[in-house]
């Protein structure tokens, strides 16, 4: 069984399916709504005829199309899983990955499926219902949650997570992945992290360990992330200055707002204790607090990266 589907898979007995099949399909559904015959081959430890026959049953029924995308054709085929009872019965009936999307949704889609296939045992919170659940649970407010506004012709729309990228939540940590479609900067990856910061402040503050895993497709998209994930875990900020640093800053301070010649006068004058003053704070930086996240890490989905299937 895989535990975080929460037994959702036998809502699929009424299609006929069961068991392992089952399990791939909700799998599907509520992570990627895609999925390649290489990736269902290696979950299901099928044959690639039986797993032929499996997404050809799915397209006859109505609920699936497999095609290539003309964008992204080094992938080979990909189907997606789109009949709405589906997901009705598996409660995620308005789920978007149902829908068509663009070529940098789909590749982000099927990293995140390639990663959670392989590490299936991690409590992944699939919906945006659980995971804004698990972490008010934690007592986390949903302001510092990352969200994004959609405007209506009715009315407005706040979605959390809008990324829809795997998290999961254990007792002594929460798992964030980040799924990289093959940018040319890390300006995306920095972004996604800016908008987690707080949630992930906010973790550590309740002892909880945060770790970031940066999925691509190549080298260079991995190694790319490594050196955001670098500056990531290394400390930042400013560190509290001692004691008697804050005094000495404290009698500058007021000499200069008083006037008091004697004082400034220790300092060579006006000039000379400004940079006495500038000269102390910097030396209250020296010594870096906390870093972003606890650790940071990448992994290659090989399966995904030039290979075709016919």
């Amino acid at each position: 069984m895989i535990a975080h589907l929460k037994g959702r898979e036998n809502a699929l007995a009424a299609f006929g399916w069961t068991g392992r099949q089952a399990e791939w399909i909700t799998l599907v559904c509520l992570h990627s709504g895609v999925f390649t015959r290489g990736q269902a081959t290696r979950f299901l430890d099928a044959h690639p005829e039986q797993v032929r026959r499996g997404i050809q049953e799915l397209v006859a029924q109505g609920v699936a199309r497999e095609e290539i995308e003309p964008r992204a054709a080094d992938i080979g085929r990909v189907c997606r899983i789109f009949g709405r009872a589906i997901y009705r019965a598996l409660g995620a009936e308005h789920i978007r990955h149902r829908r068509e999307a663009s070529v940098e949704v789909l590749l982000r889609r099927l990293l995140s499926l390639d990663y959670v296939i392989e590490h299936p045992d991690l409590p992944w919170l699939p919906t945006e219902d659980e995971k804004v659940a698990a972490f008010e649970a934690l007592g986390i407010e949903k302001a510092i949650l990352p969200s994004r506004l959609y405007r209506g012709a009715m009315d407005d729309t706040r979605r959390y997570f809008p990324v829809k990228l795997p998290v999961a939540v254990e007792p002594d940590r929460a798992v964030f992945v980040y799924a990289d479609p093959g940018h040319d900067t890390a300006t995306a990856l920095r972004s996604w992290g800016a908008a987690h910061r707080p949630l992930w402040r906010a973790l550590a503050e309740r002892g909880r360990s945060v770790e970031v895993v940066a999925v691509g497709r190549t080298r260079s998209e991995t190694g790319r992330a490594e050196k955001v994930m670098r500056r990531w875990t290394e400390a930042s900020g400013p560190d509290e200055p001692a004691e008697e640093v804050r005094a000495e800053l404290a009698r500058i301070e007021r000499a200069i707002l008083k006037g008091a010649v004697e004082v400034l006068n220790r300092y060579g004058g006006l000039q000379g204790a400004m940079q006495r003053s500038v000269a102390l704070g910097k030396r209250t930086r020296r010594r870096p607090g906390p870093g972003s996240i606890h650790r940071g890490g990448t992994w290659r989905a090989t399966r995904l990266a030039g290979m075709t299937y016919r």
